[in-house]
Parts: C-alpha cells; structure tokens; sequence
C-alpha cells in the first residue's frame, strides 16, 4: 500500500485494535506499536506499505518499574526544524522533520517513538523522584534469517569497537555472537543500520545474534570489580546484575533505525545527530581543522641534523612543516609526559615552550594521554593544558561503554569545555550524540583504522574494508581513521614496517579519504618527510577541507565502492571515488555544481598503478553543470576531483 503525503499530514494517529501507528513526514515509513494482552510490546516497522522488521518484546525493567507494561493513553506531534551544527558534519544545514508518538504506562514510563523519512527511533522515559536501577533493557530485532549482516565481531564487552565486518546470513552467523554498534543489515534492496544516540548517562547497546534471524540488544552490566593494569588498562572482572543507577527520572538513549533504499542514502544519513541533546553554551572558539600526526610514522624524519624521535627539537620540525603548509595542529603523542601523571613532563620535550612557539606560528597542539591518568587528575590536567595554551586533549584507552565510562566521556567532555579544549577519543565506543552536545567533541576511533596498517602482518588493513566503513561506522559519526599515507603498496606487495609503514590501495585511494572519511580533526599520519618527497599529494591534502557546507552522495554500494561530492566553504567542491580490489570505470554527472564554468583538476591512477600503487596521474579540464566525467578506478584504487570556478 503506497503512503501519501496528504494521507500522512492527516493520519499521524491511527489506532486499530491494539495497534498505535505513526507515520513519517512523507508518508512511506511508518512504526506500528502493538501492546498484548498478557504485557508485551513490539514495533512493527513498514516502507512504503510493505513490512520491514519486528522489533518484538520491548521493555525497560528496574526495582521500581512493574514487570508488566500497560498503555495508559497516547497524544502525537510533529517537529519541522532546521539545525546548523557548531562544527558542520555533512552540511552547514540539516532539516530535522519528524512525526511522533508519545506512549504512556503504568510505572511512570513512556515510550518516544519518531518516524523520519529515512529511519524510525524509539526510547524510553521514566518519571520518578527516588533512586532506582535498571536491571535490564529488551529489545529483539527480527529480520529472518536470509537477511544479510555486515557482522562486526567482538569476543567481549571490553573493546575499542575497532573490528572488521564480514558480510553472511544471520542463519550463517549462527546463536550467541556479539557484535558492537553500528551494525548493518541488508533486507533486499533496503538497507537498515542500527545505532543509538543521545548516550550521555547510561550503558552503550550492543547486539546478540539468536538463531531464526533475531538480534537482540544486550547491555555491560554496571561494574563490580575493577582491576587497573599498567597507566591505560582498567579490566571488569566481576560486574553487577543491573544496568544503571540513577536518581529521579531519566530520558534514556535513542534506539536508531536507520532505513535505506539505496545504499548512498547511508551516506547522508544523520539521525544520530539529530536525536542528541543539543548544545547549550558559546561553542564559537571550537575550530576544525587537519593535524599532522607522529605515532604513524614513528616519528621518522630524514635529512635533519639532530636525532629524531621524542623531543623538543622534532616537535619543533613538525610545527614548521605544519606552519609552512596551513596545517592547524600538531599532536603530541605517548611520550611527552611521564608514565606516573600527566603533570610530570618529559624533561625531552619542552612543552610549555613548544605551544608558545606553535602559536607564533599559527599552529595549535593537541596532547595525548590516556583516559585513566587523566581520570586522577581530570579538572587539575586541563587547567595546566589551558594554562599552556594546548588546544585539544586526545584521550585514548577506555575500551568500555558500561554506564561509568559514558559518565566519563561526558565528564571530560563538559571539563574540556569550560577549560576550551577540544577532545578527539581514541580507543572508544563508537560515537552515539556527544558531538552534538559537546561540539568540543570533535572525532572519535572506535574503527579499525589505518593504523593497523603498521608493523603486523595479522592486522593488515586494505580498500576491501575501506569501502564498507562510510556505510557502516561513519554513519554514526565522526570517524578518526587517521589517513594520509604516501606510501602506498598493493595487497601483494604490503609489507609490515614499524619505522616507516605503507598504506594498502594506490595514492589515489588514500588520497580520496580526504574527502569520503568524516573527522573534523583529520589526520595526517604520514612524515613530513614522506610528504615533502611528494609535493603533488601534499598539495591536494592541503586544498581539503575537514568539514563541509554540503555533501551530495553520488552511484555507491557497500563494500564494492563509494563515491561522493562535497562543497568547501569557499563554493569549491570535491568529489572522492574509492574501490575494493575490483578496477571500475564510473561516469560521474556534475548536475549538482551551480551555473557557471569550472576548472576540474582530477587525480587519477595511473596507467602503472597496477604494479606501483604509488603512480598517479593529474589532469585538468574545463567542465559545467551539463557535463560528466569519465572515473577509471584501478583495483584497489580510486579517484580524487577538485573543482573550482574559472576566474
């Protein structure tokens, strides 16, 4: 049955028996809340009249909250707003048109379910005055088990969400097995991806496979036993048979349903954004920019007269490669204070003067350190980072999502804050809203990243799983791939190199991550060095921006290739192109450039770039609205355009 606009503007309710519906803005999703006899209650979701999946035996339970669920009354609303993100994401603008539906049970909970245009969200909200706990959260996602799963396997609650996705059948993927958030499934043609948003105070969901094509949502108990390894590592040895605690009424994180018909669609995708708590504050000083990293390249430089490494005078190189090339920030990784406190300096590396002399040079610094040394001394170490004048504090290390470690993602985010520090995470959960209350907040890991791609044959990282992430964990968020390399090599002939490591997929490949990968605080992982032997690649990293006034996803499909337009500040746009091992031809219609003529520089793999991943080819033409342009992707390879209006 085909939904209508106008049946949708006069049809947000519709009640049927047992059944409570609401529709999206454009009539073509639609969430069907059915509550049982006996207590139950389920979520039937529909696009565009056919069934989609079952969200059966929904609940939130606790010592103050009745076993049972009974519907006490129900009122609809609609939302039609504009939201212009501090730090933009895919866009300056993003439209967040909603219907809603509010539902009302015994036990003062309610269930909030919104229908979008592309994805449905639900969650709960209890009203109390008195301190309670959650002892569990249900929720089963029934696909069926021909359904496809990009299964993002995790052998515990303690990680760092950096997995690879194996494509199967859920009866393949078999009872009992984790996987961490976002997770995608493939229904047909119809894409949906599960996430969450608005995760401020409580545990992150995961998801359990059962058998029958089943997902359900499973949940870190609360920690009950701690025990602290080395100044990075805090294991959960024992935990609780409960949740969460809080006291008083609790609006609790979004359930997300992401819905698309085609698989760029994921591309524009934004619900998490638009679920999260907004930000409240002056947020104006937060500034986005690329960040010339050392880990990657282990501090590896060449041509210098004193000793690389974790000093005062390499720091000082890389501030003047930075400055010399409007690079905005310079990161300090492990090694610029002591192992025992963030506040005992590594007498190697000076770095009050260091920030001093970055600012003369229109360079800011951002500071590692790991979440548990930071932990003892929280508000002490960002006063001193601010007293220094440090930009960003890149924290790294907490492996969980239990509800006191979202507590403490939310703690340093507000600290950092008030103190005008920007916080990249590293070794975290994924991102589920926090940006959007703490703008500040600018990236997130939580990916298997390039930096796996570095000294171990058995984490080997390569355009095969590069071209699954935009669809999968990018769409949550911000992503910190840490990108850059220009030194590149094919699967056959990638070797392992601490000091000096390669990136797998041609130039053009890595290249074109500048603009697919989301991070308003972009890496460049590689040496200056490396960067200075390759002048062409420099320049066109320079010339990218790291957020975008809009974004216009083109022909793409999950784990095959992705392409994808954006437009800088300054009205130039970028189009970036990556492939799997598959060599692809594409023509790509520039029907979304304004009127006008345009000077089209394109980076494209080379006629040898088969056997040397490293050889690029660039051109320019001229082109207009009306015109195509012809991509001819290697294997492994991919594509970079940047087009400017002539002058």
């Amino acid at each position: 049955m085909k939904r209508t606009l106008a049946f949708a503007a006069v049809a947000l309710l519709c009640c049927c028996c047992s059944k409570t519906s609401v529709l999206s803005p454009d009539g073509t999703v639609e969430a069907c809340f059915k509550n049982s006899q006996d207590g139950g209650a389920s979520l039937e979701i529909t696009v565009d009249g056919e069934k989609l999946l079952d969200i059966a035996e929904i609940g939130l339970y606790g010592d103050n909250l009745e076993s049972t669920l009974s519907l006490r009354g129900s009122s609809t609303f609609s939302k039609h707003e504009t939201l212009r993100p501090v730090v933009w994401q895919k866009s300056e603008v993003i439209n967040n048109d909603y219907n809603g539906l509010l539902l009302k049970f015994n036990s003062g909970r309610k269930l909030e379910v919104r229908a979008f245009d592309n994805g449905i969200a639900y969650r709960w909200v209890v009203e109390c005055n008195n301190r309670w706990q959650v002892d569990s959260e249900t929720a089963k996602f029934i696909f069926g088990g021909d359904a496809m799963i990009w299964y993002p396997h995790e052998d515990s609650f303690y990680s760092a969400n950096e997995q690879k996705f194996s494509l199967m059948t859920l009866d393949e993927l078999g009872a009992g097995k984790l996987a961490s958030l976002p997770t995608l499934f493939s229904l047909g043609d119809t894409k949906v991806l599960i996430t969450e948003s608005d995760l401020l105070d409580y545990a992150g969901m995961w998801l359990e496979s059962a058998d029958g094509g089943v997902m359900s949502a499973i949940f870190p108990h609360y920690p009950k036993t701690l025990e602290k390894s080395g100044d990075r590592d805090e294991f959960v040895r024992e935990r609780e048979n409960y949740i969460a605690l809080f006291d008083g009424s609790v609006s609790f994180p979004w359930r997300v349903i992401e819905i698309a018909r085609e698989d760029k669609d994921l591309l524009a995708n934004t619900l998490v954004y638009q679920l999260a708590t907004p930000s409240q504050g002056d947020f104006s000083w937060v500034k986005p920019g690329k960040a010339q990293w050392d880990w990657w390249n282990d501090w590896n430089l060449t041509g210098v007269d004193f000793a690389p490494g974790v000093n005062t005078e390499t720091y000082r190189y890389y501030i003047d490669f930075a400055s010399a090339n409007g690079i905005e920030y310079v990161v300090l990784d492990e090694g610029w204070s002591l192992r025992d406190s963030l506040l005992n300096i590594n007498p190697d590396v000076d770095v009050p003067w260091l920030i001093e002399y970055a600012a003369g040079k229109n360079v800011k610094i951002v500071l590692w350190c790991t979440w548990l040394r930071l932990d003892t001394c929280l508000e002490e170490a960002f006063s001193q980072f601010e007293q220094w004048g440090a930009a960003a504090a890149k924290v790294d290390f907490m492996s969980r999502d239990d509800q006191p470690m979202i507590q403490y993602y939310t703690r340093v985010a507000e600290c950092a804050a008030k103190h005008h520090l920007l916080v990249d995470f590293h070794g975290c959960c994924k991102p589920a809203g926090l940006y959007h209350t703490w703008p500040n907040v600018i990236s997130f890991e939580g990916v298997y990243g390039l930096e796996q791609s570095k000294g171990d044959q058995s984490k080997t990282i390569g355009p095969d799983h590069n071209v699954i992430l935009p669809f999968t964990r990018m769409v949550a968020g911000p992503m910190d791939y840490t990108p850059g390399s220009v030194r590149n090599a094919h699967k056959e002939q990638w070797v392992p190199d601490y000091h000096s490591p390669m990136g797998m997929g041609t130039r053009c490949h890595h290249l074109a991550m500048y603009v697919i990968y989301e991070s308003p605080l972009q890496m460049m992982c590689d040496s200056p060095s490396h960067y200075l032997e390759e002048p062409e690649s420099l320049e066109a990293i320079k010339a990218i921006p790291t957020v975008w006034r809009q974004s216009v996803p083109l022909e793409s499909k999950v784990g095959e290739y992705v392409m994808m337009a954006r437009e800088a500040e300054d009205g130039t746009w970028f189009i970036g192109g990556m492939t799997n091992s598959d060599a692809r031809k594409k023509t790509i219609s520039l029907a979304f450039l304004p009127e006008g003529e345009y000077l089209a520089t394109e980076y494209a793999d080379g006629p040898e770039s088969d056997t040397d991943a490293n050889e690029f080819t660039v051109r320019e033409q001229l082109v207009t609205r009306e015109s195509s342009l012809d991509i001819d992707m290697h294997s492994e390879g991919g594509c970079l355009i940047i087009i400017k209006e002539k002058k």
